[in-house]
């Protein structure tokens, strides 16, 4: 796949506080030939919405001391109110989810299914381009 083709598929934010896990979302969005920043923390998620803009968020639930992918999320939002964004957990609860819901954010479960978690990130990014 050539560059120009691989940079329009869009840059997609992972963050997960399990750096095996991360590891795997990032290989798994490069290869599909998304542009892909991997943040271990919330704060350095956060940072890195500050330095640019992304296309899609994909947030692990449960992050460091106490954070959450809601905080990441809605730091990404208020640069972009409208950037996409999916939570990724093992252990919702049904106020997570509800709470995700009223958000507007996607849930994918933990164990991710690859097919899923790649069909609903296609989704999201057209859904949003055809929005804009």
């Amino acid at each position: 796949m050539n560059v120009s083709a691989k940079a329009s598929q869009g840059r997609v934010l992972v963050v997960d506080d399990e750096t095996s896990v991360l590891t795997t979302y990032r290989l798994i969005l490069e290869q599909q030939g998304y542009a892909v920043t991997a943040s271990l923390s919330s704060r350095e998620a956060k940072e890195a919405i500050e330095k640019q803009g992304f296309d899609l968020v994909l947030c692990d639930y449960s992050l460091e001391q106490q954070h959450t992918g809601f905080e990441v999320i809605a730091a990404a939002r208020a640069k972009n109110p409208k950037v996409p964004s999916i939570l990724l957990t093992g252990y919702a609860t049904v106020e997570t989810a509800e709470e995700a819901r009223k958000k507007q954010i996607g849930v994918l479960f933990k164990p991710i299914d690859i097919k899923e978690f790649l069909a609903t990130i296609s989704s999201m990014l057209r859904n949003n381009n055809n929005e804009s």
